[in-house]
């Protein structure tokens, strides 16, 4: 065995959680996502997804994915920059760029990609890069590849991103990047203010709609949209693997911009395009998300029912703004168990460990989709109760 293995062997934190019965990873489910999916041979509640919009189980993306494998085959062999371009990517970009009020896009195989790849392109040595202690990893793993400067400001503490602008020479490039919505906490990034200081110290501004898309603005255009501040941000970044029910994602920005990434981003060009099928799917849904806004009305009316119900029953939630709801364990153990006492209760959660946070801030993450009913969101209150009770996390 080489030094490689010999390093490994000694890798055996999961195996401790295995062995205690409480390991929540790669559970395996075996039916469409919907609000209810079967696993383990049983029906379980589906708070787990990130599927806002409850669109990947509907029949109509399903034909249009079906379409397109008939059509175009299962895949591009190749990427967009050579031979992987179809007419569906062009089509895709172009709505993509209408619906986020852009001058033109760029759609990658998928969300983590474009942060990696646009970060690591879009600025470079002497220019400086600053984003929220809790940004996303992808964001993390593109700034680590620029060789830009690397800077960050505590969770949404905008004396603090202050503090960093004012070191920065005003001439210099200077690039703000942030979640619209941070993806365990489900609180909003303070754009209003970000935009203030971008004007005041000579800024541009990155956001990752990863989590609002499909969720917030008119029609689920995202934070953006919802602050009014589509206009003073630089760079839009979405995700196909959310609310477009698809997998892939999209930078929108301005005509040279999308220009100059387009023939630079490495992982644009040294990535095989999206699939057909995945590429049709996602312009389904966008369709969807345009015709039919009672879908994001309803998942707002389930959210705050949700939101009020958890208080209510003295859970700890944070300053959540958004269908992604935290519930505070506060202990890496227990957070374990709590995900399996729930499974056992017929309740798909989501355990938050570190690095996804510190590790004083453990949780499991409760999400919403349009989908779901008032009537299972109770059944999912009431069941997480009795485990939170339980175990002595709340009275």
């Amino acid at each position: 065995m080489g030094q490689l293995q010999e390093r490994y062997k000694k890798y055996r934190e999961p195996q401790k959680f295995m062995e205690a019965g409480v390991y929540p990873y790669f559970r395996a489910i075996t039916s469409k996502q919907g609000t209810e999916v079967e696993m383990a041979g049983q029906n379980v509640l589906m708070f787990g997804s990130n599927a806002y919009t409850g669109l990947t189980g509907d029949q109509r993306v399903i034909d249009a994915a079906k379409a397109a494998l008939d059509k175009y085959g299962s895949g591009c062999a190749g990427s967009r920059f050579l031979n992987g371009t179809l007419d569906l990517h062009v089509q895709l970009e172009k709505e993509l760029a209408e619906f986020v009020h852009k001058d033109d896009t760029l759609c990658f195989s998928t969300g983590f990609s474009v942060n990696q790849g646009v970060l690591a392109q879009v600025v470079g040595k002497g220019d400086y890069i600053i984003c929220d202690d809790r940004d996303h990893a992808s964001i993390v793993d593109g700034r680590r590849l620029s060789f830009a400067r690397q800077l960050h400001y505590k969770h949404n503490d905008m004396e603090d991103l202050e503090r960093v602008l004012k070191g920065l020479p005003q001439d210099s490039i200077k690039l703000i990047v942030v979640d619209g919505v941070f993806s365990m906490e489900g609180d909003l990034a303070k754009l209003p203010e970000i935009v203030e200081l971008k004007h005041k110290y000579n800024c541009s501004v990155m956001v990752d709609e990863a989590h609002g898309l499909g969720v917030f603005g008119k029609n689920g255009r995202g934070v953006c949209d919802y602050f009014g501040l589509t206009d003073d941000i630089d760079l839009i970044m979405g995700t196909f693997s959310k609310s477009l029910a698809s997998i892939g994602g999209f930078i929108a920005s301005d005509k040279d911009t999308i220009n100059y990434l387009r023939h630079t981003c490495r992982t644009y060009i040294f990535s095989a395009s999206n699939t057909p099928a995945a590429t049709a799917a996602a312009m389904e849904a966008l369709h969807i998300l345009q015709e039919e806004p009672e879908r994001i009305e309803h998942l707002w009316d389930v959210t705050k029912y949700a939101l009020k119900r958890f208080r209510e029953e003295g859970f700890e939630i944070g300053e959540t703004e958004s269908p992604i709801i935290p519930l505070y364990v506060r202990d890496i153990e227990k957070t374990f168990i709590v995900t399996k006492l729930a499974f056992d209760a017929g309740v798909f959660i989501n355990p938050v460990i570190p690095p996804a946070c510190a590790p004083q801030d453990t949780l499991v993450r409760f999400a919403l989709m349009a989908n779901h009913t008032k009537e299972q969101v109770e059944r999912g209150v009431v069941a997480l109760k009795k485990v939170f009770v339980e175990l002595g996390i709340i009275k």
